[in-house]
């Protein structure tokens, strides 16, 4: 990866891949979730603090063998089923987990449980050679494999299914005697005294990530999955290739969704909404009926009311937007909260910041901001009152009063001419 993030802390869809992995898997009620981690483990702990999962450090790389046995003691006293998985493969559905669970427990009881996929390129991919009940007859990684095993299309995607009383008693019996000098954990499936079995899924749900051009890649399919996903729930996307979601983006029914629109983390969509496009939302939760964009920005703590409109070039952050408010052009409204139906009028800033401290600005309900108006928090506008075009506000302003702070206007007649000619004549004289 060429990064001093840990691999599988990347992000897809703005969610690291270690932790896509573990909510598919917490979907299995599972009485224990272990990690097994070499270097960086101080970031992959910061990363599952506080949500129960056990780190085990594996301070040799000897091989996935010799990873997986590092969770011994994490696993003391557990008596069950032990689900193998790696962490920068992150796609796995836990449907896929409960199916490997539920072949490890069928009536012939195989020793494991192998999850195989068949790609497009086998390339060097180990592989599963099995009869046609889906019993392995033998396994190889790609380097030890003959042409004629390399021929053979079923792949392992290293992902298993072991009852943890036989999990440790087979990986104690494992060596090292192959190209690479490493344990490999597939090599327990051929020991003898027992059989395995695979079963297949599909080869995008085992995409694995060992480069920014892999990543780029999972998160192709992530995103493909989920544009299909919100089309069959209601969603309208316009040019749906364009559009971006994040893990926990969440929208209601009947929303239109224009090209080239990104959700970051943290938002929710209700029904009835139109995004235009160009615009991002994070952090952010729209209401029914509401407008977005085009070329909108909403941030985290943003909130836009019933029917209300965000327009083109409008920024929104850690502020209300009351039902059937409009900001409709080149506007930034940051810690405030407008009321139902006022009108903010382009180019009108929330000044919230100075430099030390934010303050918060209250516009009341009905109330109308006139266009390049500079509102300087704390500041409050009362209900049904005007702020005039060009205005910068410093105290508050009362219910259903104008509020007009602007120099006086002055005329000079033909002073304008006067100028020019003045002018003329001096750029002659040189």
């Amino acid at each position: 990866m060429k990064s001093s993030l840990h691999k599988v802390l990347h992000p897809v869809a703005g969610r690291p891949m270690l932790l896509h992995l573990l909510e598919s898997a917490a979907a299995l009620s599972p009485e224990r979730q272990v990690v097994v981690v070499g270097a960086g483990r101080d970031q992959v702990e910061r990363a599952v603090a506080g949500t129960g999962v056990r780190v085990a450090v594996q301070d040799q790389q000897l091989g996935t063998g010799h990873a997986v046995a590092q969770a011994h003691d994490a696993l003391a006293g557990f008596a069950g089923d032990v689900l193998i998985l790696y962490g920068d493969v992150p796609l796995v559905r836990a449907e896929t987990m409960r199916a490997m669970l539920d072949r490890l427990n069928r009536g012939d009881e195989p020793r494991a449980v192998v999850l195989g996929f068949r790609p497009d390129d086998a390339a060097a991919y180990g592989r599963i050679i099995a009869d046609g009940q889906g019993i392995i007859e033998k396994m190889v990684e790609y380097k030890d494999a003959s042409e004629a095993e390399r021929a053979v299309t079923l792949c392992n995607s290293g992902l298993m299914a072991v009852r943890s009383t036989d999990l440790f008693v087979l990986l104690d019996r494992i060596g090292n005697d192959n190209a690479a000098g490493e344990y490999y954990l597939p090599d327990i499936v051929m020991l003898p005294g027992g059989a395995s079995a695979v079963i297949e899924t599909q080869a995008w749900e085992v995409a694995g990530v060992n480069s920014r051009v892999e990543l780029a890649g999972v998160e192709a399919l992530w995103q493909a999955r989920r544009r299909v996903e919100a089309m069959r729930e209601g969603v309208t996307l316009v040019a749906p290739d364009t559009v971006f979601f994040a893990h926990d983006t969440r929208l209601g029914r009947d929303v239109v969704v224009g090209p080239h629109v990104v959700f970051g983390p943290g938002v929710t969509v209700a029904d009835d909404v139109t995004i235009h496009a160009f615009s991002h939302l994070e952090g952010a939760a729209v209401a029914s009926g509401a407008e977005i964009g085009p070329y909108a920005r909403l941030r985290p703590g943003a909130e836009i009311g019933a029917r209300a409109k965000v327009g083109n070039f409008v920024e929104i952050k850690k502020a209300t937007l009351g039902e059937g408010a409009k900001a409709n052009h080149l506007s930034y409204i940051g810690d405030a909260s407008v009321g139902a139906g006022a009108n903010i009028g382009a180019g009108t800033i929330t000044c919230n910041y100075d430099g030390f401290f934010k303050y918060r600005t209250e516009i009341g309900a009905g109330a109308f901001i006139g266009s390049n108006s500079a509102l300087v928090a704390p500041a409050s506008i009362g209900e049904g009152a005007i702020v005039a075009a060009g205005s910068v506000v410093t105290r508050p302003v009362e219910a259903d009063s104008l509020c007009l702070v602007r120099p006086e206007q002055v005329g000079k007649v033909g002073w304008a001419a006067r100028f020019r000619e003045r002018m003329r004549a001096k750029k002659a004289g040189k």
